[in-house]
């Protein structure tokens, strides 16, 4: 038996979160409902503007490997963080919720640990400002091998492919993963992130990935089409497993031949933080019990449900409990 069931390998960022109206948006310049990157300046300000702060460990598989401690699988988080405050609560916060964190905080860091400050509007929107600092530095420097060889999932998160170390440490995570005869795959996190380094998602999917999640425009923005019919139909010739999320319509999986559409239950959202990341916890909470990928793909949509009726990017109720309730288990 695999030490882990799943590790996964992001950008380690403490989220802050807080309320505010599409006025204090506008005022403030930050265009509402996506994510943007923001240097250190420009989130210092940001920073200061915010009222009743909501601080939480972040980042995209880092809220998925925390929804899948909840869940209770044997899991994982490598990641970068400074030894200040900020890393320091990360790594304490990720091994309360049950996930280790292998990497000690590096008290030489050149920059502080990352941190992304989150304006929730009434309508349940949330607008991502992201100061990538050392979770972004990630390289293979950052890498035991030795852990994700003994790992029975491997899940990446694809903002992390913005730099050459990570690119590499990728690839090596991903060939460790397979000597130790898992399976990996990626999250491709973002459109304008496939769009800045699409030869490279390319290759990564077409030959080293065994699974990979995205939501339309991210498959879409991966094959250089409007049409998601195409895009998957590229997608299903280079990967053995796709993923597709919709932003409320059903969600498709596809392997090989088998095609696979989970009916989702619209709602309207308290926040939508970590909707993605929820389901793809689920999903991967399915997989790696051996579930069918019908029974996978719902589990997904039942942990995203969970986590868009409150504030926050993890769960905060027992999803077991959830999963029983709808009969998943």
């Amino acid at each position: 038996m695999k030490k882990y069931q799943v590790v996964g390998i992001g950008n380690a960022i403490v989220d802050v979160l807080t309320r505010c109206d599409d006025e204090f948006l506008s005022r403030m310049g930050i265009e509402k409902g996506i994510m943007q990157l923001v240097d250190r300046e420009r989130g210092e300000a940001l920073y200061a503007a915010m009222t009743d702060r909501t601080e939480a460990p972040g980042g995209s598989v880092g809220n998925t490997l925390a929804g899948l401690g909840n869940l209770g699988l044997r899991t994982a988080f490598v990641g970068r963080v400074r030894d200040d405050a900020l890393g320091r609560f990360f790594a304490r916060s990720l091994e309360l919720e049950g996930t280790d964190f292998p990497n000690p905080p590096v008290k030489d860091a050149e920059l502080p640990t990352s941190r992304s400050m989150i304006f929730v509007t009434p309508d349940g929107e949330r607008s991502m400002n992201t100061y990538l600092g050392a979770g972004a530095d990630f390289g293979p420097q950052d890498l035991d091998e030795a852990i994700v060889e003994d790992t029975e999932y491997l899940f990446l998160e694809g903002y992390l492919f913005d730099k050459d170390p990570g690119k590499a440490a990728f690839l090596a995570a991903a060939e460790a993963c397979h000597r130790g005869g898992g399976k990996a795959g990626i999250s491709l996190s973002d459109p304008f992130c496939v769009d800045r380094h699409r030869a490279d998602f390319r290759r990564l999917v077409r030959e080293q990935m065994d699974f990979v999640i995205g939501n339309q425009h991210e498959w879409c923005a991966l094959y250089e089409t409007e049409d998601l019919e195409q895009a998957l139909a590229q997608a299903r010739d280079e990967c053995d497993l796709i993923v597709c999320t919709r932003s409320g319509a059903d969600v498709v999986i596809i392997s090989g031949d088998r095609r696979v559409e989970i009916p989702v239950h619209r709602v309207t959202p308290v926040d939508a933080t970590g909707a993605g990341d929820q389901f793809a916890a689920g999903f991967l909470y399915g997989l790696a019990t051996g579930r069918d990928l019908e029974i996978a793909g719902r589990m997904g949509c039942v942990a995203a449900t969970e986590v868009i009726g409150h504030v926050g990017a993890r769960p905060e109720t027992d999803v077991m409990a959830l999963f029983r309730a709808h009969g998943l288990i």
